[in-house]
C-alpha cells in the first residue's frame, strides 16, 4: 500500500472511529451510519462483481476493497446494546450470540486481505475467486445475524 493510500486508510478509519464513538448516545445515529456504511460496502460489491464478470483490471477494485476494509475496522462495535432496535436489520442473536457474531466477523478481515491482494496483482481468474471466498464469508454473518 502506498504511503498516500494508508494515510487515505488512516484517515477513513479515524472519521468512522470518531463519528461512531460520537454517536454512542444515539442509537438511531449508531443505527444510520450502520445502514449507510453497509449499504456503501454493498455498492463497492456490486461495483467489484462487475469488474469480476467483465474480467477488467482487477488493480482499479484496490480502492474499493480498502475502503471495505476501513469500513469494517472493529465492526461489532457498531452494535452496541441500545441499537437492537429501530431501523435495524440486525436480529437479536447478534447480541445473544455475540461471541458467535465477532467469531464470523473475524473471518472478514483475512478474506478482505486476500482480496485486496489478489486484486493488485491483476490476476483476473484469480480475483473472481476471491471475490466469491469474500461474498462467502460476507453470508457467514448475513444468514444468522441480518434479517433479509
Amino acid at each position: 500500500m502506498s504511503i498516500k493510500r494508508m494515510f487515505a486508510a488512516a484517515a477513513a478509519i479515524g472519521l468512522v472511529t470518531l463519528g461512531a464513538a460520537w454517536a454512542q448516545g444515539d442509537p438511531a445515529q449508531v443505527i444510520r451510519e450502520r445502514r449507510e456504511g453497509l449499504r456503501a460496502v454493498g455498492q463497492h460489491f456490486e461495483a467489484l462483481g462487475a469488474i469480476a464478470q467483465s474480467r477488467g483490471d482487477t488493480r482499479a477494485a484496490v480502492p474499493r476493497i480498502e475502503a471495505v476494509q476501513a469500513f469494517f475496522v472493529n465492526f461489532p462495535a457498531r452494535f452496541p446494546a441500545n441499537t437492537q432496535t429501530g431501523e435495524t436489520r440486525a436480529l437479536p442473536t447478534i447480541w445473544t450470540d455475540n461471541a458467535g457474531f465477532v467469531a464470523a466477523y473475524n473471518g472478514l478481515g483475512p478474506a478482505l486481505a486476500n482480496l485486496r491482494t489478489v486484486a493488485a496483482g491483476g490476476d483476473a481468474t484469480a480475483f473472481g475467486e476471491a471475490l466469491r471466498a469474500a461474498g462467502a464469508t460476507c453470508g457467514n454473518c448475513h444468514r444468522p445475524y441480518r434479517a433479509r
